[in-house]
């Protein structure tokens, strides 16, 4: 028996492909998500945490080459509160948005005024 995960695809012969049992997994809700930050990042703030999720949340929705996972929230929350911030501002998301998304594109695509609408529909809901 053997086990691959991936999350991306990749091309597998047809002879490999018809052997394999599929299944995916999904994110989390962000009550679930929540309590894994909590538990892996105890450091970070509770309101931070909250909004940290919420953000990631908010933007799994979004149209992105490679939407964050759990563990660059994980990174995403930690960088931030290692830069002592105590809740989401625009201009923190800015500088550390290489944290939670892997593509300079995605980056591009999300910093400045689309980081700071979705700062603010965290902070209103």
């Amino acid at each position: 028996m053997v086990i691959i995960t991936s999350n991306r695809t990749r091309e597998v012969h047809d002879a490999i492909r018809r052997r394999c049992l599929y299944h995916w997994v999904d994110y989390p809700d962000a009550v679930r998500e929540r309590a894994i930050l909590t538990l892996r990042a105890p450091q970070v703030p509770e309101a931070l945490s909250a909004q940290v999720v919420a953000f990631v949340q908010k933007l799994r929705t979004g149209d992105y080459f490679k939407l964050p996972g759990v563990a660059e929230t994980i990174d995403w929350a930690a960088a931030l509160a290692a830069l002592d911030a105590r809740e989401l501002e625009p201009a923190a998301v800015d500088e550390t948005l290489g944290v939670l998304l892997k593509y300079q594109d995605d980056i591009a695509k999300l910093r400045g005024a689309e980081a700071a609408r979705l700062v603010a529909e965290t902070k209103a809901a």
